[in-house]
């Protein structure tokens, strides 16, 4: 189910005696690196509110909107908060370091660009590098050298740390990236699934400052990181709906059970479900339904 995990949510889940989230003592964003001998096997499929980069030894897959990788060797992977994945260990036995950062960690001081123009980190690039003998050991030294820095108590450590990263991704912008990405077997099915979980996930709206975020085909299909076109055929295959008629009929059932279960007035309700203009809301429920809102409250007293 996609959602997403803040840095908050990552330290209740992962790392819970960590407490009150630190920033790091420059207040410039955040960074911190972990073993993954007790990471879990089997993580959420979520965007992430954060940058990682995980040195990933021990087998399993890597599960994505529309196609997955099997990782059966050591292997160095980057997520950014654009992208949703899971990953599902096939053993217990999983080593090797992970590290999450923000961007402006990363880019405190540097002239770096976007990072999610970066092609270790964009959308459509490729997330995956197999490492050979070499550049594990180079990899494994900088994690090593991130862990005994981060407990360290030199003042500028974090300055340190910035640049093992800094070092991480050129390093490894010298590889090759993996070719071996495979679609699903029923691409149709996951991707309609993931929708569905994803649409039911908007509602209900408790309160009109709680907005409906995702509105159109296009949101839904940006936030999963496949095409809208994708996104069209395998809601209307599965579904025998369109993507649209999907969004349209789920709005409408939330804003019926507004309607009649809460004392919001016809604005609150129109901005909650993320119409700018109550006229606009009011014309295209009447367009749905056959009725007005005011109308419906009056038939229901």
């Amino acid at each position: 189910m996609e959602s997403n995990e803040s840095l908050q949510g990552f330290y209740e889940r992962n790392a819970p005696e960590y407490g009150p989230l630190c920033l790091g003592a420059n207040k410039m964003g955040h960074f911190n690196v972990f073993s993954r001998e007790h990471c879990s096997l089997l993580s959420p499929y979520s965007r992430r509110d954060y940058y990682k980069i995980s040195l990933i030894i021990g087998k399993g897959k890597l599960h994505y909107a529309d196609k997955w990788i099997y990782v059966d060797r050591p292997a160095l992977l980057f997520s950014n908060p654009i992208i949703p994945y899971s990953w599902e260990a096939d053993d217990e036995n999983q080593k090797g370091w992970f590290c999450l950062f923000t961007e402006p960690f990363l880019q405190n001081g540097s002239r770096l660009g976007n990072l999610q123009d970066s092609p270790l980190f964009k959308i459509g690039g490729t997330p995956v590098f197999f490492l050979n003998e070499d550049q594990q050991k180079v990899l494994s030294d900088l994690y090593i050298r991130m862990m005994a820095e981060i407990e360290s108590d030199y003042v500028h450590k974090y300055d340190m740390l910035r640049a093992y990263l800094h070092l991480m991704i050129h390093e490894t912008m010298k590889m090759h990236p993996a070719e071996t990405f495979e679609p699903y077997q029923n691409a149709s099915q996951r991707v309609a699934s993931l929708f569905m979980e994803l649409l039911e996930r908007q509602f209900p709206i408790d309160s009109p400052e709680a907005f409906l975020k995702l509105k159109t085909p296009n949101d839904y299909a940006q936030s999963l990181s496949i095409h809208v076109n994708s996104l069209n055929r395998s809601v209307k295959e599965i579904t025998g709906k369109t993507t649209s008629q999907q969004i349209t009929a789920r709005v409408i059932q939330e804003a019926n059970a507004l309607l009649t279960h809460t004392d919001w007035n016809i604005a609150e309700i129109a901005y909650g479900l993320g119409f700018e203009e109550p006229a606009y809301f009011t014309n295209y429920f009447k367009k749905q339904t056959g009725i007005a809102p005011n109308a419906l409250r009056t038939n229901l007293v």
